[in-house]
């Protein structure tokens, strides 16, 4: 270790294994590098204050509110009834002082040459400057508070040892629901020790996994026997905290910062007992409502179903089944009927527009005109002759009779009249054929 003023000191330019430092070198280093700060104001809690008879020197215990640090303060007696005369345990104080390390016993003091002990008001402004502080940080915002359990399995509970807040809390909680646990953990919930105590105690519970929610608790107090609950150490620590946390400080009026920063505020500690469990009772009494409401509810649903049932077996389908048989076979026998109607109507049409058409044929056809005395005199291509122009002399001819055909060579030809010719075949049959014309 180098130390530019060893030379100032007297002791050696620096310690090594075999030319270590005496205490008292060490001792008067530390007290130099502890002179180097100089005068400070320092801020913290009295925790202590020692008057000696007969002397002129008060001792103070200074502690810091939120740790579980402290110093010890010297001072004239006239500096304290100048500055803070009415001066008592757990006073907050600002105070003037310059540290100083005592080689002999190797202790550390601060000696004072000015105290201020801190006013209500001043304290007032203190907090709300930290309620600004912590409510721009978020850690008062509301969509961020956690929901407690609707029946915790255990409840860790943060108070006093044997105070009304304690009783409170257990009798009520206990009263509204009988099996529940508890974990407690006894602090102080004023004065110096309050908040390192609260911390810790909060560390343990959040740390155990079987509390749901933890409930801290004290009764009520001045401004002053409240103030280890606005502390912002505490604040950041239940706004970190894992499990739902529950304020109960004082009465409706108190409220410290941890109200707002905790994921509920109770309004006293019975309040809270109330807020965290539900009342047995409540819950039997809801339980019989429900359970009577869902008899009600099958019991109507039973009769309407049990209603359209008989609708249904009232209905002639399921009253009479074979109603419906019976109608259908109705309805399949006039069909049957309308249709053995329609078709005998459409055969007797047919036929009789059949007879017509028939009869038509027949007064068109060839073979009526043969029956009237005509004929039909073909060549033997099969054409047949309408002029006497189409056939010659000799030319061989078939006449075709209503009954029957006669063979004929033409012997003259006129122009004028009618071809003669000689018939050489006989009758043979009756009949007509196709491309049959008058003659």
């Amino acid at each position: 270790m180098n130390d530019p003023q060893a030379t100032t000191t007297g002791g050696p330019p620096k310690s090594t294994a075999d030319e270590p430092w005496p205490v008292r070198v060490v001792s008067q280093k530390v007290g130099a590098w502890i002179a180097k700060l100089g005068w400070v104001w320092v801020d913290g809690q009295v925790a202590q204050i020692s008057r000696r008879a007969g002397s002129g020197v008060v001792f103070l215990t200074l502690r810091d509110p939120a740790a579980d640090l402290s110093l010890t303060v010297t001072m004239h007696r006239d500096v304290l009834e100048m500055g803070a005369p009415d001066l008592a345990e757990g006073a907050r104080v600002t105070l003037h002082a310059k540290p100083e390390f005592y080689p002999a016993r190797g202790t550390l003091s601060l000696r004072a040459d000015e105290i201020r002990q801190v006013g209500l008001g001043e304290l007032l402004a203190r907090l709300e400057r930290l309620k600004k502080l912590l409510a721009a940080e978020g850690l008062f915002a509301r969509e961020r508070k956690r929901r407690l359990p609707f029946l915790p399995t255990r409840i860790g509970l943060i108070t006093g040892q044997n105070t009304a807040a304690e009783r409170d809390v257990l009798m009520n909680v206990k009263r509204r629901w009988p099996a529940a646990d508890f974990r407690v953990a006894h602090v102080a919930v004023q004065g110096p020790n309050a908040v390192p105590q609260i911390l810790n105690a909060l560390k343990v519970l959040d740390d155990d996994e079987t509390v749901d929610v933890i409930v801290i608790a004290r009764g009520g107090g001045s401004v002053e026997d409240l103030l280890p609950f606005s502390d912002e150490a505490l604040c950041r620590a239940v706004f970190a905290a894992r499990t739902p946390v529950v304020s109960a400080i004082g009465h409706d009026p108190d409220t410290p910062l941890l109200d707002y920063v905790a994921d509920l505020r109770a309004s006293t500690p019975t309040d809270a007992a109330k807020r965290i469990v539900p009342d047995l009772g409540d819950e039997l009494r809801m339980i019989e409502l429900a359970q009577r409401r869902l008899d009600r509810a099958v019991l109507t649903l039973i009769g309407r179903e049990q209603q359209r049932i008989e609708g249904w077996r009232s209905r002639p389908v399921l009253a009479r089944p074979e109603s419906l048989i019976d109608q259908r076979s109705t309805e399949v026998t006039a069909l049957r009927d309308r249709a053995g109607r329609s078709l005998e109507h459409r055969v007797r049409r047919a036929d009789d527009e059949l007879r017509h058409t028939l009869a038509r044929l027949r007064g068109l056809s060839p073979l009526a005109t043969l029956q009237r005395g005509y004929a039909i005199v073909q060549r033997d291509d099969g054409h047949v002759v309408r002029a006497a122009g189409d056939v010659g002399t000799g030319d061989p001819l078939r006449v075709r009779l209503a009954e029957g055909e006669l063979g004929t060579v033409v012997t003259s030809v006129s122009a004028t009249g009618s071809a003669s010719g000689s018939g050489s075949g006989s009758a043979s049959g009756s009949g007509s054929g196709s491309g049959e014309e008058d003659a």
